[in-house]
């Protein structure tokens, strides 16, 4: 059985990490942007980090520049603008492609075990973000892949992944998962 401890990705300096490095942690995958509208979920990021990390909880930022071009500069340049920005201090990795025919072998398998489902449209943010895909993006909105930036991934200690979250939920509203996996 595959799970995410089967891939590796690029630390923003280049270096290759086995993601079997976080074995028997929670942890949250999310795909990033520095210009986004989603941007400032990197405070709550960073707040659950801060309150979890030490029951072996981290979480992995995947800068990502498909959307709307808003992860423009260097690997270097996005991890910098999360720490000085809001204090990130949870691993930053390299720029990755989350769709289409270079999409990172690790948001293959993330779509693959937790298929879209559905935008939350008694949202506003909801409605927003459906109708800025259907204009600009209309391939990605039917089927599994990532819709924009701040999709969220949520795996267990075994490094099965057990829940998805759109952009437009917010990380506050989801500690209540993170919590069950943990404990």
């Amino acid at each position: 059985m595959t799970t995410i401890y089967d891939f590796e990705a690029l630390t923003a300096q280049g270096e290759p990490v086995a993601l079997n490095t976080f074995a028997g942690d929670v942890f949250l995958v999310v795909n990033t942007a520095s210009k986004c509208g989603f941007t400032p979920q990197f405070e709550d990021l960073q707040k659950l980090y801060h309150k979890y990390k030490d029951q072996g909880f981290t979480i992995l930022g995947f800068p990502c520049n498909q959307f709307n071009a808003q992860e423009p500069g260097t690997n270097e340049e996005a991890a910098a603008f999360c720490k000085k920005n809001y204090g990130v201090e949870f691993p930053v990795f390299g720029k990755v492609d989350v769709n289409g025919r270079r999409s990172h072998p690790i948001f293959q398998f993330l779509k693959q075990e937790k298929p879209f489902q559905g935008f939350d449209e008694t949202t506003m943010n909801g409605k927003l973000i459906k109708k800025i895909v259907t204009d600009r993006y209309p391939e990605w909105v039917v089927g599994d892949d990532i819709k924009w930036n701040f999709t969220k991934f949520l795996v267990n200690r075994n490094g099965e992944v057990i829940k998805r979250f759109e952009p437009t939920d917010e990380p506050m509203d989801f500690e209540k998962d993170i919590q069950a996996v943990l404990s």
